[in-house]
């Protein structure tokens, strides 16, 4: 009974273990443009998601501080059972006489107290709280552009990918043609054994290769899959690659717009403002405050004013109220210094992130010039390595040339097609991460 329950539990792992291979060579594959990835990586993303529950917080922060403009409402009530009272007439260490008190006592009532002025420190805070507001939005922007930035870096790694698998792929069919009229050759006497070892040995590379290059592939869509928010086996097979033509200003023009759109630099610019009203906020602290209250209460017993009654009464106060924290001329001192301190360092922070700026627009913009140019280098470089193979390959075969100098030639027209490729590709992330630096992304 026993070894037929273990047979059954081994098959249903068997077949558990049949349907999860299957369900791992048929990944859904779904065809997407990076403006499609970008739109559910916005959607699906977790970092962003947390970025916009953040911004939702600041919004109720921003509520919460408007709401402090409203009057402070109390309701109250007490109970009390109250003890003798004795009276020590003659000292305490004497007898004392006893005098009868009412034991039950109790009020019940409401106060208000409506703000008028406290150094509008009310309203700094609202501001600070707005301030806040547009940090978090400046901070999810900038969370936006970084997760295009990398959702086009992984997209475009596909593209490259499958551009290399092509080139592969037919690089190896060329090499299986080649590798038979070696071998013929040798038979026929012309050539020896090692000739055909060697093109063996680099097609078996080259298998080697294609391996490689498909593993990348799988890599780089999980990784892509996770940034949208997908499962592990969702493959997206994106378009085929080509360069575009792609605007470009000149380096005047996109540090301007830096100035004026960088995520990075308007972080900075919050941060700064939101020390300034921090400063503002400790120096109201010496100043004075003004407001309206009001309250109502029953009670029992009226023991407050004379003649006293063994009854409930109901009293109610109205008014103005004033005060003024003379301590505060000597508690808030080293408060504003440390606000003036901190106030000055974020104006040398926001100096240091305009810098970080420039510096990061000219990056870019030198980077992505150079992948143009050598995008032009790599066209000329395969006419090159074309001509150089056509050539080589008519001098082996006509034994003028050794092996050697047939596979190097195949070697270098494929890595130069290899490089044109990787280039196309590379102006294109470099582009991109030039219009993050400049806040359009």
């Amino acid at each position: 009974m026993y070894s037929f329950k273990k047979y059954c539990a081994l098959l249903w792992l068997f077949f558990l273990s049949i349907n999860c291979t299957k369900a791992q060579q048929n990944p859904v594959k779904t065809h997407l443009s990076l403006a499609e990835v970008w739109s559910r990586a916005e959607v699906n993303n977790k970092n962003i998601k947390m970025q916009d529950l953040r911004v939702e917080v600041a919004k109720e922060g921003v509520k919460d501080a408007k709401a402090e403009r409203l009057p402070d409402i109390e309701a109250e009530g007490e109970y009390a059972r109250v003890s003798n009272m004795p009276v020590y007439d003659n000292g305490l260490f004497h007898a004392h006489s006893q005098f009868e008190v009412v034991h039950t006592s109790y009020s019940f009532g409401a106060k208000a107290y409506l703000n008028l002025y406290n150094g509008h420190k009310t309203n700094l805070k609202i501001e600070t709280e707005k301030e806040k507001m547009a940090l978090a939005q400046e901070q999810l922007n900038l969370s936006l552009s970084e997760v295009r930035l990398k959702a086009a870096a992984y997209y475009l790694d596909l593209q490259r990918s499958y551009i290399f698998k092509a080139l592969m792929l037919k690089d190896i069919q060329d090499q299986q043609k080649q590798l038979e009229e070696i071998r013929q050759l040798m038979k026929n006497g012309v050539v020896l054994k090692s000739d055909v070892l060697r093109a063996e040995l680099k097609l078996s590379r080259q298998k080697m290769s294609l391996i490689q290059i498909q593993n990348d592939i799988t890599i780089v869509n999980q990784k892509l899959a996770i940034l949208m928010g997908e499962r592990d086996d969702f493959y997206t097979e994106p378009d085929a690659a080509g360069q575009q033509e792609l605007k470009v200003k000149t380096y005047p023009e996109y540090l301007e717009e830096a100035i004026d759109h960088s995520y990075e630099y308007r972080i900075s610019e919050k941060e700064t403002e939101l020390s300034r009203l921090e400063l503002k906020s400790v120096k109201a602290n010496v100043s004075f405050k003004l407001g309206l209250f009001a309250n109502y209460a029953y009670s029992y017993p009226q023991i407050q004013f004379y003649p006293y009654s063994i009854a409930m009464y109901g009293l109610g106060l109205s008014g103005i109220k004033a005060s003024f924290p003379i301590s505060a001329f000597y508690h808030n001192k080293h408060k504003t210094k440390a606000a003036e301190i901190a106030y000055l360092r974020q104006e040398v922070e926001h100096e240091e992130t305009s810098d970080r700026v420039r510096q990061q627009v000219k990056e870019a913009y030198l980077r992505y010039k150079e992948a143009v140019t050598r995008i032009e280098v790599a066209k000329q470089n395969i006419s090159q390595a074309t001509e150089n193979l056509r050539i080589v390959n008519n001098t082996y075969f006509n034994q003028l040339s050794l092996l050697t100098d047939l596979l190097d030639a195949d070697t270098q027209l494929l890595q130069t097609r290899f490089d044109l490729a990787a280039a196309q590709i590379a102006a294109q992330l470099q582009y991109y991460q030039l219009q993050k630096a400049i806040g359009n992304l």
